[in-house]
């Protein structure tokens, strides 16, 4: 009777235990699971810092669109670059975080003219997707209102991660106030997504350009972001002195 009384206070500690662990690991996967949704979704919610209202670019350099392109610079630039990025891509964040003064300095010099083309690329690579394409129109919008350098650039200071939640429309929205844009029109046309169509029209093209298309090995060929071009062809701009190649 001793021996089996003892059996059953044993059995009965290792059903406490193991009730005791599972409550532990679903502790640990609901806490893992909660704290997964927390980190996607961290820019919900988020003002974007618009950084200096300011740009760095002298007085005398315009800002223009024409139709999906932004061009930057100077009248009279002796050398022009294109810049295709995607405002969810990391490695154009990088791109810009390294070479963003450079870029400027030249522009101010009178040296260059950039013409921006925002791609989206990964429009699918948010959660929800979309991002892409909604930042690629908004910059178009800023860029109706002389505000496409500080959107440009606010919005990669504060890059979404890839395959994560982007900002919203309303977020957008914001941001342009903050960089200053008082046009009612901004607002307009980031929520009616008005340059969505022809950004995604001008994406099939360049994605169909020969001379866009690079080799990232294993046999893929084809384009990615960032892209530089120069003249026609493309720019190697992980070479440190690329710009001042350029720019002669």
């Amino acid at each position: 009777m001793v021996a089996q009384a003892r059996g059953t206070s044993g059995d009965r500690r290792k059903w406490i235990i193991g009730i005791g662990a599972v409550v532990v690991v679903a502790a640990l996967v609901i806490g893992g699971v909660i704290w997964t949704i927390a980190d996607r979704n961290k820019t919900e919610g988020q003002v974007i810092d618009p950084g200096q209202t300011t740009s760095a670019l002298t007085g005398d350099v315009t800002q223009k669109r024409d139709g999906v392109v932004v061009t930057v610079g100077k009248t009279g630039a002796k050398a022009s670059i294109d810049v295709y990025a995607d405002f969810l891509c990391p490695i154009c964040g990088q791109f810009e975080k390294t070479y963003k003064s450079d870029i400027e300095q030249a522009v101010n010099d009178g040296k260059l003219q950039v013409r921006y083309h925002m791609v989206p690329l990964l429009n699918d690579r948010s959660s929800p997707p979309g991002y892409s394409l909604d930042s690629a129109n908004a910059a178009l919008a800023a860029a109706d209102a002389g505000k496409f350098v500080q959107f440009h650039d606010a919005l990669f200071a504060n890059q979404p991660e890839e395959g994560k939640r982007g900002y919203d429309k309303a977020q957008l929205i914001d941001l342009g106030r903050n960089v200053g844009i008082t046009d009612p029109a901004f607002a307009q046309t980031v929520n009616a997504g008005t340059y969505e169509q022809q950004l995604n029209s001008a994406f099939q093209q360049i994605e169909n350009d020969p001379k866009l298309a690079q080799d990232f090995g294993g046999g893929q060929r084809g384009f990615g972001t960032p892209t530089v071009t120069a003249n026609g062809s493309i720019v190697s701009w992980q070479d440190p002195d690329w710009l001042k190649k350029v720019t002669g």
